[in-house]
């Protein structure tokens, strides 16, 4: 029985100590190499006496964040980490809730970090992987004698203080806090213990069968709950990681010849990623059918249209859509694309993973009859333990079952409203917060993006409503009208959801996570 991810890069580093673990564009490090280098971050934490409280990881993306991820859970702490381009109010306020006791960065950026209102203790990393030190880190990690110049006592010490967190902990122990966007301008803290990762990255490994021989294609920060999915495979088969660099995603050909380079079988991206490739027709150029073996994307929306480019120029790919919130270990339902699609068809989500339950209630809290919309609700392992230091919006998501009133069980209201099709497959439609009432009538935003999405001189779109004027409000980036629009989405939708009002946008704005920004479209209303 695993209590602690970190096991599995025990094992990992067992079998192939010389594999490339993670891989940015300036350095690689090894399973053997990671394992020695987070145990030497593990220990030092450890040695501060510090179990089961809050790290920072202050620092560029890149292997080095990965490296205090797997230390930080090796003593027994769980991290989260801030990225080096936040805006400052959000880390701020970051800090505030998290109230981390030590902060993992380097010399350079501490001195970045000193604007913030913090002043806990800094683990500096040149500091604890010094040269000198990652070869005797790698001797004293598996258990060989390593006198020359290293100070033994300190190294017992350290491997004494790492064996003494492993004992004490256990598997509903945190192993990080991801922040999310909160509706009072708060960012809220989702707390992940390793039982859930343990459970989701079980599910992932065996459903994709993935194995030593796969490599990915990492797109997600790693603050987004979608980085988990490549980090934590990886650790538990051997497969490899490759940090994608950002600037790529702007240039769909370079892209996907970096995918060919590297010899990247599995991408697990956001759908604007997608899009912008088959948006820009990258495929013509660049031959990815003896290359990529899965394309696997989640956290909003992939419209049938782009994914239809993909699969008619990748046949032969494994294609999955994975749905859930940060809240939920990264996913909670999937579903492995095994049919064609019109255009203007909405994706399924599918169904609930294994070990996890999927209810579908109605506003009288009952489960919904038929092709009713309802509220998706998510009961198992993978739920997180709550909102950090937040127990009021944790009491208002993480609810008692009121399909069980017989003892405590909690599920977590996604806010999200779906329905099941005719096969029995949950469809998405909108956020509860993007139901709107227009013209007496009910209507999902989601449902007017999909119609608009099928159009084949549409990429991107969003829409929004405007309160003030009671006004729907499309926003894309072609030149087109609404009358044209309108007229073509008219089969689609009925006239009460064709929308109001068009806004032009020369590019669609993208947020951290590569998700539209639908804040910073609002400032167009």
């Amino acid at each position: 029985m695993k209590a602690n991810v970190t096991y599995w890069l025990d094992e990992t580093a067992a079998r192939f100590p010389d594999k490339t673990a993670y891989a940015d564009e300036k350095k690689e490090v090894t399973f053997g190499q990671l394992r020695a280098q987070a145990r030497r971050i593990g220990g030092e934490l450890a040695l501060r006496g510090l179990f089961k409280k809050p790290v920072a990881i202050f620092l560029e993306k890149g292997v080095d964040v990965l490296v205090s991820f797997m230390g930080t859970a090796y003593s027994g702490n769980f991290y989260s980490p801030i990225d080096v381009d936040m805006p400052g109010s959000r880390v701020d306020k970051i800090l505030e809730v998290l109230q981390p006791v030590v902060v993992i960065t380097t010399a350079s950026l501490k001195e970045v970090f000193s604007q913030y209102a913090y002043e806990g203790e800094f683990l500096l990393l040149e500091d604890v992987l010094a040269e000198d030190s990652r070869e005797k880190g790698a001797l004293i990690a598996g258990g060989t004698n390593a006198e020359a110049g290293c100070d033994l006592d300190r190294a017992k010490e350290s491997e004494a203080a790492l064996e003494a967190a492993r004992k004490k902990g256990i598997d509903t122990d945190l192993l990080y806090v991801l922040f999310t966007s909160g509706s009072t301008g708060v960012p809220k803290g989702v707390t992940i213990n390793h039982r859930a990762v343990i459970d989701y990255i079980d599910w992932v490994t065996e459903t994709f069968q993935i194995t030593e021989k796969d490599s990915f294609g990492n797109q997600a920060p790693f603050y987004f709950d979608n980085s988990i999915l490549d980090i934590y495979s990886a650790l538990k088969t051997g497969a490899t990681v490759y940090i994608v660099p950002k600037n790529l995603f702007a240039q769909p050909v370079l892209l996907l010849e970096y995918l060919k380079e590297k010899r990247i079988n599995t991408i697990f991206w956001v759908p604007s990623a997608l899009i912008v490739v088959a948006k820009l027709k990258a495929f013509r150029n660049v031959d990815l059918s003896d290359t990529l073996k899965r394309v696997l994307f989640c956290g909003e929306v992939m419209p049938n249209k782009q994914l239809n480019v993909w699969r008619k120029f990748l046949p032969n790919v494994q294609y999955a859509n994975l749905y859930g919130p940060t809240e939920i270990t990264d996913a909670c339902t999937y579903y492995m694309v095994d049919r064609e699609f019109t255009d203007e068809e909405p994706l399924p989500i599918g169904g609930p993973m294994p070990n996890t339950d999927i209810l579908v209630l109605n506003e009288k809290d009952e489960p919904v009859q038929g092709d009713e919309a309802g509220e998706l609700c998510v009961r198992g392992t993978s739920l997180s333990m709550g909102y950090y230091n937040n127990p009021e919006k944790t009491r208002e998501a993480f609810v008692q079952n009121p399909l069980n009133r017989a003892v405590p069980e909690l599920i977590y209201r996604t806010g999200d409203i779906v329905r099941y099709n005719e096969r029995g497959e949950i469809l998405y439609l909108s956020r509860k917060d993007f139901q709107i009432k227009h013209m007496g009538h009910r209507i999902e935003l989601g449902e007017i993006e999909t119609a608009v999405s099928s159009l084949p001189e549409i990429s991107l779109n969003c829409c929004l409503y405007d309160e003030k004027h009671q006004k729907i409000v499309l926003f894309i980036e072609e030149e087109l009208d609404k009358a044209y629009i309108n007229e073509k989405i008219s089969h689609l939708v009925p006239e009460y959801m064709l929308p109001n009002k068009l806004i032009r946008v020369e590019k669609m704005p993208i947020n951290a996570n590569g998700k539209i920004d639908r804040v910073k479209l609002k400032e167009y209303l």
